[in-house]
């Protein structure tokens, strides 16, 4: 199995989701699937409703003829930043800098609920894709999660906006098992970004790459948290290059 990952991480983890939700599939039923996405929202978002928000930035689906990319939705919980109203996050958190962490906490619960949704989708395929994203800092901090520390099939990680603690588990795991092949990893990052900050997602590059991890990492000028075309365009052909057709 080859496989990818997208995206970012927000300050420390309380608690953690119980059970993924609804599943939203983007296929091409004529042609035979040889690989798999699993794209992640961010926080207060769906699997639909990050799946129409890059079709809207595109100007058309996100598809790709061999490629079956899956879409999950977070359960809803008490989320905290929102005063502990229910949320569809992948896990809690407090409103701490990433600098001033103190909790190690994990996302672990979220991460084998997503894959326990997932995984009957995938079976059989020799490439798994697997990306994270509008959960700018919390679907790229899964994609994190499960890209460098829960699966060892992943192939790669492709992060929007996004940024892991200084002192995550993330690294703790490469420093304490390093491995011969790690994901590749593509970050983008808007310099306009007034919710995760730039120096924030730079900081998590280069700290994946002191870790061994190999990758790109390119700012965006004039662009906030959010997407923009060009980015997804980068995207595919990024994918393309990692997961081509058999």
């Amino acid at each position: 199995h080859r496989s990818y990952v997208i995206h970012s991480c927000d300050l420390f983890y309380l608690k953690m989701a119980s059970k993924v939700l609804n599943l939203s599939v983007v296929t091409q039923a004529e042609i035979k699937q040889t690989a798999s996405i699993i794209f992640l929202h961010g926080s207060g978002d769906t699997g639909h409703g990050i799946r129409e928000w890059v079709g809207a930035v595109l100007g058309k689906e996100l598809s790709f003829p061999h490629i079956k990319i899956l879409y999950p939705t977070a359960p809803r919980q008490g989320y905290t930043p929102m005063n502990g109203m229910l949320s569809t996050v992948w896990f809690d958190r407090s409103i701490t800098p990433p600098g001033r962490q103190r909790s190690l906490a994990c996302p672990n619960g979220p991460a084998e609920d997503i894959w326990t949704m997932t995984d009957d989708k995938m079976r059989g395929q020799p490439q798994i894709g697997i990306l994270a994203n509008r959960g700018f800092s919390m679907g790229g901090c899964m994609a994190f999660h499960l890209g460098y520390r829960s699966r060892k099939d992943i192939r790669g990680v492709f992060a929007l906006s996004a940024f892991l603690n200084k002192n995550s588990v993330v690294y703790q795991n490469l420093a304490s098992a390093p491995q011969a092949s790690l994901p590749a990893l593509i970050q983008f990052h808007g310099d306009q970004d007034q919710l995760v900050l730039p120096p924030w997602g730079k900081d998590t590059f280069q700290e994946l790459r002191s870790a061994g991890v190999s990758g790109h990492y390119h700012t965006f000028p004039d662009l906030h948290h959010e997407m923009n075309r060009k980015e997804i365009k980068m995207l595919k052909d990024w994918i393309l290059k990692h997961l081509p057709e058999l």
